[in-house]
């Protein structure tokens, strides 16, 4: 039975005694699988009859984007990430110079005895290095690194959650297709990310102007508005590309756009006579995202491949998903600049004109706690979050909560990672408060964060109970 708690399952099959118990009941579900192998969750097979987002697996032209990438992946996300740019590149310099220093003692111990191996010497005192199979092997190829000050960029960690990262290939374990979307740390772009298949989390969407980590959505797959590639001398202006490319001299990158002429032409087939742009496209490909009577409908297709995108009935039906996913794109993207909601700041005895910096220092916030009066049991009160000892945030409307990505509410992103945590491996210490002072030079940067969170919650729910109906 669905819903049963698990004693209930159990004295349920207890109670059939074996198998000829459930047989002679009657009460065996007959399940055929269906085309794609699925025994249960069964897909929606109308779900075919829309234009694939993107697939890299078939060379069918039939899809919006050619290409796309994964977050990056580092294996080391305590080395690699860190609220402070200062600790982020000394960890990076040490980290690099402890690793050059095991290759030269690997080339002194091969120099005494050819047959040693590189993986049997190696120091592997995880506070001086996280080993991975990639750097083994450049070990035993006796290649050292360099530190590359231009890797340190703004990334995107968590949802709402930016943060410093060192982006290299030798140090990060893929970096996947990110050096065409994300090239340069001055280099714009936007991309849409998306739950990837193998995520444990329903589906979700957040769209980033940064580096994008692959858990930033659950196993994320991320569509780009642009791709870039290096410019070289003598590149043909009539090549393959050519009305589709754009160079931008002043980083010295041609820029092309990520969806494909094919894909726009899909939907101008679709709504004859419009005048549609790959940006309305990228706009509404987010808006129907965010659609519940698309993420309910195909939930089962979802949770095992990319999405499909229909084109809605009614061009009225096609802008009003655009525009949604412009003023969501601009939510999202924007969250910092947001209004803050006005909740009630309870600061104690301490008048709020007289908190200090140090007032808004923060380490890990917490719910309130209020009684089931039914069962006397402590429960969380969500609409009191303790921010730290000297503040409290009283009367966060329950509302706030009903935008989820990523798994959880984006109010408890917030919570979770604007914290101070020390990794138990390495002892590095990540403290959110530092980003807050060095790159914001804004103490009360997290609590502010809060508050322009709930709002942008507040907002986001609005714009998606608005949604038109799924009409395809």
């Amino acid at each position: 039975g669905d819903y049963l708690t698990l004693s209930e399952k159990l004295d349920s099959i207890s109670n059939f005694k074996s198998l000829n118990g459930i047989t002679q009941a009657k009460a065996w579900t007959p399940i055929t699988p269906d085309a794609h192998h699925d025994w249960i969750n069964q897909r929606d097979d109308s779900f075919e009859e829309f234009f694939l987002l993107g697939q890299k697996d078939t060379n069918d032209a039939d899809k919006i984007y050619e290409a796309y990438s994964s977050g990056i992946k580092t294996n080391r996300d305590f080395w690699c990430y860190n609220s402070s740019r200062a600790h982020l590149e000394h960890n990076i310099r040490r980290m690099i110079y402890f690793y050059n220093s095991e290759v030269d003692r690997y080339i002194e111990a091969k120099n005494t005895d050819p047959t040693v191996l590189a993986e049997n010497i190696i120091n592997t005192d995880p506070t001086k290095f996280s080993w991975t199979r990639e750097t083994k092997q450049d070990l035993a190829r006796k290649t050292k690194r360099d530190f590359r000050p231009e890797g340190i960029t703004l990334g995107h960690y968590r949802p709402f959650f930016k943060t410093w990262v060192y982006f290299n290939r030798h140090f990060n374990n893929c970096i996947y297709q990110m050096y065409k979307i994300f090239p340069e740390p001055e280099i714009q772009n936007l991309v849409i990310c998306l739950t990837g298949r193998g995520a444990t989390k329903e589906f979700s969407t957040l769209i980033s102007n940064t580096l994008p980590d692959l858990e930033m959505i659950s196993k994320g797959q991320c569509f780009p508005l642009y791709l870039y590639e290096k410019a070289e001398e003598g590149t043909p202006e009539d090549d393959l590309f050519a009305g589709t490319r754009k160079t931008n001299s002043k980083d010295g990158y041609i820029r092309r756009d990520g969806i494909s002429d094919t894909g726009l032409a899909h939907f101008q087939k679709a709504y004859p006579g419009e005048t549609l742009t790959k940006e309305d496209l990228f706009y509404y490909i987010y808006g129907l995202l965010h659609s519940p009577d698309y993420r309910s409908r195909y939930a089962d297709n979802l949770s095992k491949e990319l999405p499909r995108i229909p084109a809605v009935k009614g061009i009225q039906t096609f802008r009003a998903f655009s525009q949604a996913g412009r003023r969501l794109a601009d939510l999202h993207l924007h969250y910092e600049s947001a209004d803050k909601y006005p909740v009630t700041l309870d600061t104690g005895k301490l008048p709020p004109k007289k908190l200090t910096p140090e007032h808004f220092r923060v380490t890990k916030m917490k719910f309130g706690k209020t009684k089931d009066p039914a069962t006397g049991k402590t429960l969380a009160d969500k609409t009191v979050i303790h921010y730290n000892p000297h503040i409290t945030l009283r009367n966060i409307p329950l509302e706030a909560y009903h935008y989820i990505v990523n798994g959880k509410p984006a109010i408890e992103w917030v919570m979770e990672r604007q914290s101070v945590t020390t990794d138990k491996s390495s002892q590095i210490t990540n403290d959110a408060n530092h980003f807050a002072h060095e790159t914001k030079q804004n103490p009360r940067y997290p609590l502010d964060l809060l508050q322009q969170i709930i709002t942008v919650s507040l907002e986001t729910m609005k714009v998606v109970d608005g949604l038109p109906g799924l009409n395809i």
